[in-house]
């Protein structure tokens, strides 16, 4: 959650960020993360939107959080609409990316949460 604040400091509207990892590796925890040090809301309001792949946590820079566990294809990707959202004045974060990779824009984050421990996790970020 700290390192998701701070990174939270120097986003920009329309930045988006891949976060992979196994289950429980702390993909929402990061988005919780994210929200605090966007100043949106208290970290417990933030889920995972698993069944609704989509929740808009509202604020100055509204952060769109996308879980994409259960979609299985880059065409159910891109049918959705959900690229709009890239464009739309926000922060987008989405949780389990892979159907969508190829349909991110230039300069994603991609992040990589690793178990090392029951509390600590390895934090793998790039950007394209």
């Amino acid at each position: 959650m700290k390192f998701a604040a701070r990174l939270a400091t120097s986003l920009r509207p329309n930045d988006v960020i891949a976060l992979s990892g196994d289950l429980g590796a702390g993909k929402t925890t990061f988005v919780k993360g994210l929200a605090k040090g966007m100043g949106l809301c208290d970290e417990e309001a933030i889920t995972s939107p698993t069944f609704s792949y989509l929740n808009i946590y509202e604020g100055t820079t509204p952060l769109f959080h996308f879980d994409l566990y259960r979609l299985s294809s880059e065409i159910e990707f891109e049918l959705s609409g959900f690229q709009d959202y890239f464009c739309a004045g926000g922060i987008t974060c989405i949780e389990w990316p892979n159907c969508a990779i190829p349909c991110l824009p230039k300069k994603t984050f991609f992040i990589d949460l690793m178990h090392r421990g029951a509390q600590k996790r390895e934090i793998l970020m790039r950007r394209y």
